[in-house]
């Protein structure tokens, strides 16, 4: 395991480097208006805009709209601070992405934690017991569920990352072992087991696999075939690294996500849409959804990461100070 020394000085100003910036913030730009255009799709039927050359119209312009503005607000940014070093924004964005993973591993354990406890009082039939004719009904329903329970927790989550150090998914790997624990407990001890105890641990475990990977990417932690690279200097390191990070990483990250919002009907969107559930149906949670989800917050960390990847590499390339070092944990 591998942890970052924390970075001597990051000099906030240098020597111009606005076309890599540029290609970099501009990767950005195109990965946030692109999702805004997913919302106005799915959320408000906005066209995409491949209908603009047979029909004119203000509706059809929207979408193309998003992505010109989005694009010319990096170029007028970056071309009004020429003179910021490669590394300040790479850090800038390293934060950024790991303030959101860090409110996604919060995020997926409070839900886990109270859509689980609410799968086990419908099983158990204490719904009725517990609240009024009216509420015990919605909870059945995936899709209160979901708007008025899930979205109060996410946002939460993402609330107690502003004040959290720690990136969640240590506490959430701690709470993994302890519902498997739970599961064995019951199963062997009181002969007593549900579907939603499943659900549960696999809930947890794709999100600390999925969301992981980017922080995994910054601390260098994945597997490296390394023939080479080892014996390479610094700058060399950093050309392999900026190419790697352009027609490996972004170009990967970016097909997924592509993949996972292209329609209404593409993997994401339609289990999101829909609240979609399992086929234990109330028996089991009301997460399906989001497990889908998991994969484009899988690839929308990793597109972020690989951008501060590729800055950083230039960075190295050009021998800017303040380079990032990583160290192995001492034990």
């Amino acid at each position: 395991m591998v942890s970052s020394t924390p970075t001597s000085q990051i000099t906030l100003d240098g020597q111009p480097a606005v076309l890599v910036r540029t290609i970099g913030w501009l990767t950005l730009a195109f990965l946030v208006a692109f999702l805004i255009n997913n919302i106005l799709l799915l959320g408000f039927d906005i066209p995409s805009g491949r209908e603009l050359l047979s029909d004119p119209s203000i509706r059809n312009l929207i979408q193309p709209l998003v992505y010109a503005f989005s694009f010319l607000c990096i170029i007028y940014w970056v071309n009004k601070t020429p003179n910021r070093t490669l590394r300040r924004d790479a850090n800038q964005i390293t934060n950024f992405n790991t303030y959101f993973i860090r409110a996604c591993f919060f995020s997926v354990l409070f839900v886990g934690v109270v859509d689980a406890s609410i799968a086990w009082m419908r099983v158990e039939s204490l719904l009725p017991v517990l609240f009024n004719e009216a509420t015990a009904s919605a909870l059945l329903r995936s899709s209160f569920i979901g708007t008025m329970i899930h979205i109060p927790l996410i946002i939460l989550g993402f609330i107690v990352a502003l004040f959290s150090r720690t990136l969640g998914f240590f506490w959430l790997a701690l709470m993994i072992v302890g519902a498997e624990l739970l599961i064995v407990i019951s199963r062997f001890v009181f002969s007593y087991e549900q579907s939603l105890m499943g659900d549960l641990v696999r809930y947890w475990y794709a999100a600390l696999f999925l969301f992981a990977s980017a922080y995994t990417l910054l601390q260098e932690g994945h597997v490296r075939v390394d023939i080479l690279y080892s014996g390479f200097n610094s700058r060399k390191k950093g050309k392999v690294n900026a190419y790697g990070s352009i027609f490996l990483g972004m170009m990967t990250a970016i097909t997924i996500i592509l993949i996972c919002l292209w329609s209404k009907q593409a993997i994401v969107n339609s289990p999101v849409m829909n609240f979609e559930v399992t086929q234990t149906g109330t028996a089991g949670m009301y997460t399906k959804y989001q497990m889908a989800g998991f994969l484009l917050i899988f690839a929308i960390t990793m597109q972020i990461q690989f951008v501060s990847s590729f800055l950083e590499a230039v960075a190295d390339i050009r021998n800017e100070p303040g380079k990032r070092e990583v160290a192995p944990i001492s034990h």
